[in-house]
């Protein structure tokens, strides 16, 4: 194990966009009560596939 160096690196600039600052916007969509449940997607569907042969 080596100890620590006697020539210290200096500092470097940052990389393009690491200090930036960033804002988390919330987006709340309204989905009226009477609207049909969207279809569920590949994995999810892939999934209830794979649970249906199992049970059989």
């Amino acid at each position: 194990m080596r100890g620590p160096s006697s020539a210290p690196r200096g500092e470097h600039t940052p990389a393009p966009g690491v200090t930036w600052q960033t804002e988390l916007v919330r987006v709340e969509q309204l989905v009226d009560d009477d609207a049909p449940d969207p279809r569920p997607n590949r994995k999810t569907r892939r999934a209830m596939k794979r649970a249906a042969r199992r049970t059989k």
